[in-house]
C-alpha cells in the first residue's frame, strides 16, 4: 500500500505540473485529456484539458487533473521530508516564487528546518529537513 495525493484544479493542472517539473521535483509519466479516446466532455472548455496524471520524482507520487468544479485547495498539504539544507533551501525558494510563505524556512523549536507555504496554484507544501 502506498498513499499518494490527487491534486484537482479547475484549468491550471498543466501549468502546474510543468512547474512543480521546474522546480526539480520530478516529470509527468501518465497523461490523459479531457475529449482524448472518444470519451464524452462534460463540457466543451474541458477539451484538451488534464483529466488524468501521474507525476513522480525520487520518493514522490501524486496524481492531479483539472475538473470544472473542483474546489479550492485547502485542508491538505504536500509534506516533503528533505535530507539536505541545500537541496531545502533551493527547493522552497522555487515552490514558493509567485506563491506565499506561511512559516519562513528556518530552524524550528523542535529540531527540524521547516518552512511551509502555498505556491501560485493553491498547493500547500510543507518542507521538513532534520540534517
Amino acid at each position: 500500500m502506498q498513499l499518494a495525493n490527487y491534486l484537482f484544479f479547475t484549468t491550471q493542472c498543466e501549468a502546474a505540473l510543468d512547474f512543480y517539473a521546474e522546480c526539480g521535483l520530478g516529470r509527468v509519466t501518465t497523461l490523459k485529456r479531457h475529449g482524448d479516446y472518444g470519451m464524452p466532455l462534460a463540457s466543451e472548455t474541458m477539451r484538451g484539458k488534464i483529466m488524468h496524471a501521474r507525476f513522480e520524482g525520487p520518493g514522490l507520487l501524486f496524481f492531479a487533473s483539472d475538473n470544472d468544479d473542483a474546489e479550492p485547495m485547502r485542508g491538505s498539504a504536500h509534506m516533503l521530508v528533505m535530507d539536505d539544507r541545500a537541496t531545502t533551501d533551493r527547493l522552497f525558494a522555487a515552490l514558493a516564487e509567485g506563491g506565499e510563505i506561511t512559516t519562513h524556512l528556518a530552524l524550528q523549536p523542535w529540531g527540524s528546518y521547516y518552512g511551509k507555504l502555498t505556491d501560485r496554484f493553491g498547493v500547500q507544501w510543507m518542507l521538513d529537513c532534520l540534517a
